[in-house]
């Protein structure tokens, strides 16, 4: 699975941007502040219909504009795919293709991206919200199903937290519909993320393991709001939610919010059973996020046959030279990659060599050959 075409209209700082690409490294020069990253945000929220860099998506659209626009071909298998995404005011519309999609979850998936970002290092010493906010991307990639559960959730989530600040006025017999809502839910969000982070583990173990040169063993784990297992049912989840949902409700109703639930769950990392986020080093977090990373490109191949589309924005240079050359050497020749950097000095990888290259200079793209 590869991108082959992309086009923009309106997009962040490009009028109107035309590009083809090849099933090989593309590396895209250029200074700060010039739109070598929105070009890789935009392939993002082609992919995934929304941006990793901001959650308001009129941040998308070019000043004084009323849209912005991003169609691509994508490469799969055999067959061409035209998508379409229009970015409005109002909201969004997706096209696959050129059907409208009558939901976002039914359009996400069709195209598949890692993206690795140096915010991406944040991922283990970050905020809970953020290793949420990973999972839920990348589960949704390969289940549509959890993508309509999620939106689902957030929907009722609103509701119920809309009951609880109005609680004095509001039908208790309304609450409790909500919290049952919430907590099947919450129950099939939760068995879908232990099943996720366990075939996560399992490559990014072996990736780590290889990094570290057989000395760190990762464990991944997850950790629910509400003491549920793996091992419980569906039934027994749904009940422990419920038992919980009943003990914090007084707490709940004072402040006026939902305090448990997959919007309140967190991910722990361990190398040889010490916590990464409290114990480890700079140099274990980075190489614990690099193998988490490079463990979705295995897992998505794992789980859809064909590999995704890679984006390394600028964390090549957050990298040393050594896990620099693990990842280069892991991603040669199998799975199409963007590279945006200012300068591929110091970065000596015969890929980045044979590199087709871009050069961004004031929202205009030249094309090189490449890099030698």
């Amino acid at each position: 699975m590869y991108i082959q075409k992309l086009h923009l209209n309106h997009f962040r700082n490009y009028e109107k941007l035309s590009l083809s690409f090849e099933n090989t490294v593309n590396v895209i020069l250029g200074e700060n502040a010039q739109g070598k990253t929105n070009v890789m945000e935009s392939i993002f929220v082609l992919a995934m219909a929304k941006s990793h860099r901001t959650t308001n998506d009129r941040e998308l659209i070019q000043w004084d504009q009323d849209y912005a626009k991003i169609k691509g071909t994508v490469k799969k298998e055999n067959t061409l795919l035209p998508m379409e995404l229009v970015i409005t005011k109002k909201g969004k519309k997706a096209k696959i293709n050129h059907l409208e999609q009558n939901r976002l979850s039914q359009y996400v998936g069709h195209f598949n991206v890692v993206m690795f970002a140096p915010e991406d290092l944040n991922l283990v010493k970050g905020s809970p919200s953020i290793r949420r906010r990973f999972i839920d991307m990348e589960i949704g990639q390969v289940s549509q199903i959890y993508l309509h559960e999620m939106s689902q959730f957030h929907k009722v989530l609103q509701q119920r937290n809309k009951i609880l600040k109005q609680m004095q006025r509001a039908d208790s017999t309304l609450l409790e519909i909500y919290t049952e809502q919430l907590a099947v839910l919450a129950t099939k969000i939760s068995k879908k993320r232990f099943e996720y982070l366990h075939l996560l583990e399992k490559w990014a173990k072996e990736i780590h393991f290889s990094i570290t040169r057989g000395v760190e063993n990762l464990q991944i784990r997850y950790k629910p709001s509400v003491n549920v297992s793996e091992e419980d049912d569906l039934s027994k989840m749904i009940n422990m939610y419920m038992d919980q949902f009943r003990k914090v409700q007084q707490k709940e109703l004072e402040r006026g919010v939902t305090l448990i639930g997959p919007h309140r769950d967190d991910i722990k990392f361990y190398v040889n059973d010490r916590n990464v986020q409290i114990y480890g080093s700079q140099g274990q977090k980075r190489t614990t996020a690099l193998s988490v990373k490079l463990a979705e490109i295995e897992l998505i191949f794992n789980e859809t046959g064909e590999y995704p589309t890679l984006l390394l924005d600028d964390v090549l240079s957050e990298l040393d030279t050594y896990r620099q050359s693990h990842l280069l050497n892991t991603i040669q020749g199998k799975v199409q990659t963007f590279v945006t950097t200012t300068s591929v000095e110091g970065i000596d990888h015969q890929m980045l060599k044979d590199a087709r290259t871009f050069q961004v200079k004031n929202g205009k793209i030249d094309v090189d050959e490449h890099l030698r």
